[in-house]
């Protein structure tokens, strides 16, 4: 937060919040980049699964719990989300609909920051399918968060609502 002392009277300066100046991306306007990015998941995935599908025959490959599809389909969705966000602070999706996540310090995002909320937190969201409910956190919290979002400490603002 952007606290300030005054030195001469040793008395703490109340100044607003930059978290105060910006306008948090709410449920629906997530939501829809969220299926936006996922289009784009699915498709990468048909692009490198086809030609797997191909030289194996349509042999399914199993490793343990999972096949070799999962893995690579999972792997895919990961690096996605982490990878974009990481370095443009935005997804396609996020980015055709205006909106990007930021550190509530304002600070570039971490690679910690990301794992906790892409990882962890999605991890948390897929574990079991009625978790999926919990989305709607986002809908009723003061700052629009998710709980991946908390595990994070992230939030998702619109793009515009930042003065630069």
């Amino acid at each position: 937060m952007s606290e300030t002392y005054n030195v001469e009277t040793n008395q703490e300066l109340e100044t607003e919040s930059p978290l105060k100046q910006v306008r948090f991306a709410g449920f629906w306007m997530r939501f829809w980049a969220y299926l936006f990015d996922l289009v784009i998941v699915f498709s990468i995935n048909g692009i490198i699964l086809a030609p797997y599908r191909l030289i194996t025959g349509g042999e399914v490959l199993e490793i343990g719990f999972w096949t070799m599809a999962t893995i690579i389909s999972t792997a895919v969705l990961y690096a996605y989300f982490v990878l974009l966000t990481k370095y443009f602070g935005q997804t396609v999706g996020k980015k055709v609909f205006g909106i990007r996540v930021i550190r509530k310090d304002f600070e570039p995002l971490q690679w910690s920051d990301l794992i906790f909320r892409e990882v962890v937190g999605r991890f948390f969201y897929r574990v079991l399918w009625f978790t999926n409910i919990l989305y709607l956190v986002i809908a009723f919290d003061s700052q629009k968060q998710g709980i991946h979002d908390m595990i994070g400490d992230t939030r998702v603002i619109h793009e515009w609502s930042v003065k630069s």
